[in-house]
């Protein structure tokens, strides 16, 4: 039963990624970042990747993307793919690796920790952004810094126990030439994400983390609509300042004019604190069916 299952999750993971990848490159009038961050998104949870896809990020008509994009929650789902795609992507690297190895459980949890967040904060979210940090890199991993471990604490929190508890009830799971072993993974990604969206929202509805942007000049209207000029999203032109000592201005991204925000220390210490208390409650849970061994 577990094969046939796979076998169809695997057939309709293929064709949603084939979907993605061909309107990427037809369709997005998004960046190349966020175009990746889909693609890589639905290469780890398949169809579910694609139906958040549709009802989140595609383009429903020329000169549409801005409006259909702009509701909060569908903006946070696109943040999140940013940190799930990277984290996604250093866990399932770390965690082909560390078989061979021969390391208890443990172990392997806490190196596919440190491998998802390097390759989340150094590579999707810092390199990844530094158009809209004037390209400096170090400035752009500071300031990417907060939300990275605060959402990246939130994905391992759903991983973590689904990871852990899987490769017990099916021990091939752990050999990476073995297809259960990228079904446990699409399975872990998916509970991940679905943990880790609260706080993307709460990043996002409090600008603390960018959501997705429209490239100015990709998304012209259709001439059959009878528009005559590109969107402009409202909630930027009309802005009001925001006082100097709580937020950070990028003069551009990806051509749009953001103002982000920033918490005090003590606030954002708090969040992050919280995060890693979630983690800890997460892996003592985890602990209780599957006891983790270093």
């Amino acid at each position: 039963m577990l094969n046939g299952a796979m076998l169809v999750w695997f057939i309709f993971a293929a064709i949603s990624v084939v979907f993605v990848v061909w309107d990427s490159i037809t369709n997005a009038p998004t960046s190349w970042v966020q175009r990746m961050a889909w693609i890589l998104v639905v290469v780890y949870t398949g169809v579910v990747g694609l139906i958040l896809y549709l009802l989140t990020c595609r383009r429903p008509f020329p000169g549409g993307h801005d409006a259909f994009t702009r509701a909060t929650w569908k903006q946070s789902v696109n943040s999140e793919m940013h940190c799930l795609a990277g984290d996604a992507t250093g866990i399932v690297i770390a965690a082909s690796i560390v078989p061979f190895f021969g390391l208890t459980n443990g172990w392997d949890a806490t190196i596919e920790y440190i491998a998802g967040f390097i390759c989340g904060l150094f590579i999707f979210q810092a390199l990844m952004m530094l158009g809209m940090y004037q390209g400096n890199y170090l400035k752009a991993v500071r300031k990417t810094f907060f939300a990275e471990t605060v959402s990246m604490n939130m994905v391992m929190g759903g991983m973590i126990p689904t990871m852990v508890i899987l490769a017990t009830l099916w021990p091939e799971s752990e050999d990476p030439t073995n297809a259960t072993f990228w079904f446990r993974m699409s399975l872990a990604s998916i509970v991940g994400g679905f943990i880790a969206y609260p706080i993307n929202y709460w990043l996002v509805k409090n600008h603390l983390k960018h959501g997705c942007m429209t490239l100015p000049g990709l998304d012209g209207p259709a001439p059959c609509l009878g528009f005559c000029s590109p969107e402009t999203d409202p909630d930027i032109k009309n802005s009001q300042p925001i006082p100097s000592s709580t937020h950070d201005s990028q003069p551009e991204h990806e051509g749009h004019t953001m103002t982000m925000q920033t918490l005090p220390f003590t606030a954002s210490s708090f969040w992050v604190v919280g995060t890693f208390l979630f983690l800890l409650f997460a892996i003592l849970v985890t602990n209780q069916f599957v006891p983790l061994k270093f």
